[in-house]
């Protein structure tokens, strides 16, 4: 019985009553959308009836928080360890000669939104979009693998315009181009919480292979087939592989996209893929992610390994959180354990410092929880002085998806010190507390309620 990639994972979530299918029918066109939308991304669906498909469509799978601990076999005081320990401890990875996305290959009459149930998200977008496929790329001087998620925006037939983000990448495919040679790559549907978390990862920071971290998070070495058409290798239980290359010399117009914070991306000129074969499991699951807490949240999840190393080199920290309404990258929250009065300024200066994305931090004392708005909102009402303890860096590097930075080419950053004091003063910032309030069963007195 397989137990890696997205059959897997779907079975592991409907054993544990986490996943929800819908049996009435839905049109990719807004309306598959639409319902992942409503459940805020946070639901795992699968959507047995798809118009115009015979493929089944599986979405909001990587968007809660608690179910992305669950299904890592990790928990929320674990998970940053876990990581750091895979990135700093990657492990191989297993070729098989032949798997189950190797069922169907297929190199002639491509079209890509007839075969696959492909969709339009927003009123606004250019185009159907690949929202969930991971892109695979090998570093030619290395060998080593690397991943992420990248928007496809669907041209025609076989062709698809591809924003590339990273500067590894973009230089890679650069380097190629100046060769005036293509450049191989494949794209990845229907995978798992591990793979999802290793393409998130920064190559650039860390000169890893993605695919050796992954096989240090799932415990076990991933196992990969080699592709039909170029020289890459793709996850064995993967549901769709689409091979390709991005041509050199050639861009399309990309965009306008609905994604980041809500907004619609602007339109450029991108380069392309043109897939030239397409592998899939007999009856494969289309995987789709509405635009884009899924993928937000896993990248916020390796965020955070790096904010917590970055303040943790400056002062004692308990915990940190790269928020979701943040966009995954724009928000921190840090918790401490202050021992001295300039530690939550220190604190603010290694979160800012953490990556250019970073806009604003709040820092807290452990007393707080760093994951409920309520409890932000209190210790900033309450502990903080915008005279005393407020950071502001003015005309910072800030990040190019974010609408407010691209006005103008530069963020201002922002740090509140919401700790409270040490010493004498600490007595007026006791909490009220409620003996046993902790253990107190609610079923008791309302036997009708159920947890």
């Amino acid at each position: 019985m397989e137990n890696q990639m997205l059959r897997a994972t779907l079975a592991q979530l409907e054993k544990k009553n986490l996943l929800e299918t819908c049996h009435v029918e839905v049109d990719p066109k807004y309306e598959l959308g639409a319902v992942l939308s409503h459940f805020n991304n946070e639901k795992p669906i699968i959507f047995k009836k798809v118009k115009g498909s015979q493929y089944p469509v599986a979405g909001g799978l990587f968007g809660n928080r608690e179910i992305y601990y669950d299904m890592m076999g990790t928990t929320e005081k674990d998970r940053i360890t876990q990581l750091m320990d895979a990135v700093a401890n990657p492990k191989p990875t297993k070729t098989l000669p032949k798997g189950p996305v190797m069922e169907n290959i297929i190199t002639r009459s491509i079209d890509l939104q007839k075969m696959f149930p492909i969709p339009k998200f927003h009123g606004g977008d250019s185009s159907s979009y690949i929202t969930s496929g991971v892109v695979v790329l090998k570093d030619p001087e290395t060998g080593k693998v690397h991943t992420s998620v990248r928007r496809l925006q669907m041209n025609e037939r076989n062709e698809m315009s591809i924003l590339v983000a990273s500067p590894l990448a973009t230089q890679q495919y650069r380097g190629f181009e100046n060769q005036n040679k293509p450049f191989e790559v494949a794209i990845i549907l229907g995978y798992d919480y591990p793979f999802l978390l290793a393409s998130q990862i920064s190559s650039a920071t860390y000169g890893i292979d993605k695919y050796e971290v992954d096989s240090a998070l799932r415990g076990e070495a991933l196992e990969l087939v080699k592709c039909h058409s170029v020289d890459l290798e793709v996850p064995a239980y993967a549901e769709i592989v689409l091979e390709g290359i991005m041509p050199p010399h050639k861009r399309e117009q990309e965009g306008p996209f609905g994604e980041l914070m809500g907004y619609y991306g602007n339109q450029g000129s991108h380069p392309i893929v043109e897939v030239k074969a397409v592998m899939h499991r007999n009856n494969p699951i289309m995987q789709v992610a509405f635009p884009c807490r899924e993928e937000h949240l896993s990248n916020g999840l390796a965020r955070e390994m790096e904010l917590y190393a970055y303040v943790k080199n400056m002062v004692d920290v308990v915990d940190v959180n790269v928020t979701v309404s943040g966009g995954c990258r724009f928000h921190g929250i840090v918790s401490i354990k202050k021992k001295s009065q300039g530690d939550g300024k220190s604190a603010i200066i290694a979160a800012l410092a953490s990556s250019k994305d970073m806009k604003h931090v709040v820092i807290v004392d452990e007393d707080v929880n760093i994951y409920s708005h309520d409890e932000i909102q209190w210790a900033i009402a309450t502990r903080f002085q915008a005279s005393q303890d407020l950071v502001m860096i003015p005309g910072g590097l800030g990040s190019g998806l974010e609408p407010s930075h691209t006005l103008r080419g530069v963020t201002d950053k922002l740090g509140f010190d919401a700790t409270k004091p040490l010493g004498e003063a600490a007595k007026y910032f006791e909490r009220a507390a409620i003996p046993g309030f902790e253990s107190i069963d609610i079923e008791r007195y309302f036997p009708q309620l159920k947890k």
